[in-house]
């Protein structure tokens, strides 16, 4: 099982996303290939915010939209993911919380940078574990299944 970040700056466009069930997925985008059918996702909200929003799985691996994809797909990116189980988190959760669970003691040079500067890309791997932390914080009580 592969765990991921979606990073986006904006809500409304991630909102926008996770409702359609797509994802666009450039060409130079890091771990492209390696993002298959069942895995994990976490949809992070860039600064000022710095937040998980919600969740899905990938319920086809990344390729080029067939043109009923491309008519409904809320943006302009030829290829990309389709998402299932997805969820929205309201209340938003934020990084500091899901760092404080992962990394107690700041000894992780790599959280920690990530967790100052943000991601650099638009798709992150990471643990299980780290996942999880976030998934755990969600409350999932709070949670409003879209899919």
């Amino acid at each position: 099982m592969a765990y991921y970040i979606f990073n986006i700056a904006q809500r409304e466009r991630a909102t926008e996303l996770m409702r359609a069930g797509m994802w666009g997925v450039d060409a130079g985008e890091p771990h492209r290939d390696a993002l298959a059918t069942g895995a994990l996702v976490l949809v992070y909200l860039g600064a000022p915010e710095r937040a998980f929003i919600g969740r899905a799985e990938l319920a086809k691996a990344v390729h080029d939209r067939t043109p009923s994809e491309t008519e409904a797909y809320p943006g302009n990116s030829p290829s990309g993911v389709l998402l299932s189980h997805v969820e929205e988190w309201e209340p938003a959760v934020p990084m500091g919380a899901v760092v404080q669970r992962i990394d107690p003691t700041a000894s992780d040079p790599y959280v920690q940078a990530n967790a100052a500067a943000g991601f650099r890309t638009g798709v992150v791997l990471i643990t299980g574990d780290e996942y999880e932390a976030a998934v755990a914080l969600s409350g999932e009580t709070r949670t409003s299944p879209r899919r």
